[in-house]
């Protein structure tokens, strides 16, 4: 059973992102603050959900939550400032966005950029131990998903809707026979060097 919160006086909001380790599309980060006598026994990391159950909890989370908001950084954004820095400012646009203002925040991780002067605790697999963390994995994923569905219909080669820009061996293949779209991030090893070919 996931717990309720850390400090249970204070408004607390949970953090996570989706998308750090594709290939392709933004990244998402959602913060979430739940109320304190908020239950859910299917909650958990995203990671361990089916797509329906997902779905699911996020209209829940979205009805229950005291506040929630979603932050996104472009593939841009991403080959400018690298992805550890930009799935943090994802989360502080996910944080702005929260009515009333968080007075400490659960990231999910090891790492964080203080967000102003808003304390906080970093919880490895914190998606797995907390609840307002765990809203939060399911709200950045599903966000997200949604996001790279719509961009399948635009580049369907790439076939999108199934790895959601994460870099399997299809999502390879695609960029080997197509090359890279304006989704794609730059700085990002796209291919394997062995599988590189120059084309004079």
């Amino acid at each position: 059973m996931l717990l309720p919160y850390m400090q249970k006086d204070r408004i607390e909001g949970g953090c996570d992102e989706a998308g750090r380790g594709c290939l392709a599309g933004a990244v998402f980060a959602a913060a979430v603050i739940l109320p304190n006598d908020y239950r859910n026994e299917t909650l958990n990391d995203s990671k361990q959900l089916s797509e329906k159950q997902r779905n699911k909890l996020r209209i829940e989370i979205e009805q229950e939550a005291i506040s929630w908001a979603v932050g996104i950084v472009s593939p841009e954004e991403i080959d400018k400032i690298n992805i550890l820095k930009a799935s943090f400012l994802a989360m502080h646009r996910a944080i702005s966005q929260l009515k009333p203002q968080p007075e400490h925040l659960l990231i999910d991780g090891n790492r964080f950029t203080p967000y102003h002067d808003v304390p906080h605790t970093t919880v490895i697999k914190g998606d797995g131990k907390y609840m307002s963390i765990a809203a939060a994995s399911v709200l950045a994923k599903t966000h997200r998903d949604e996001y790279m569905y719509a961009l399948d219909k635009e580049f369907p080669a790439y076939q999108w809707c199934d790895n959601k820009g994460y870099p399997t061996e299809t999502h390879r293949t695609a960029i080997r026979q197509h090359g890279a779209t304006p989704y794609h991030r730059r700085t990002f090893t796209l291919l394997p060097a062995t599988q590189l070919k120059l084309d004079f």
